[in-house]
């Protein structure tokens, strides 16, 4: 094969222009003996795509991977405990306690809060109690305010009537 022609094959497979049977010239070319200096590098190029092409991968790849297996036990195991906690908590819920089934001690606890939350709620009652005095003084206010306005108008009228005259 001439040189001339793998130069162009060459330039050709530089800009990635070749055609399958133009890159089997090249291999064939370059798998001679006797290559010129200054294509040497594209021999050492062809050879490792000749071998590289030649080797196979031997290990066996595993379909399923023990972490997904273990993943999906662990999501199982998850959402056993979340039913079960709820159950627990829902059949806790329905049962009722009356004020004769406490201890003694749950019994005063319960007692000490009931006192805790009425003195609140007459706080609260008499807190509302001063609120209802704002309300009255405030209505009183509104009701100063709607009388001034009457003035003013009144005012504003018997002023144009005196300079009218």
């Amino acid at each position: 094969m001439a040189l001339d022609n793998i130069d162009q094959l060459l330039e050709k497979y530089d800009n990635a222009e070749t055609t399958l049977a133009e890159e089997a010239q090249l291999r064939a070319y370059f798998a001679q003996e006797d290559i010129p200096p200054h294509l040497e590098s594209y021999k050492l190029l062809f050879q490792y795509v000749s071998n590289s092409q030649q080797e196979q991968f031997t290990k066996t790849v595993p379909l399923q991977s023990n972490r997904k297996k273990v993943g999906q036990w662990v999501a199982v195991a998850a959402v056993a405990v979340l039913m079960l906690g709820a159950y627990f908590q829902v059949n806790q819920m329905n049962q009722k306690t009356t004020l004769d089934d406490l201890s003694h001690e749950e019994l005063l606890a319960y007692n000490q809060t009931i006192e805790v939350f009425s003195l609140v709620s007459s706080k609260l009652n008499k807190g509302t109690e001063n609120l209802e005095a704002f309300k009255l003084v405030s209505t009183k206010l509104n009701k100063g305010a709607e009388n001034l306005n009457h003035l003013q108008e009144f005012n504003k009228t018997t002023n144009k009537l005196f300079r009218n005259q």
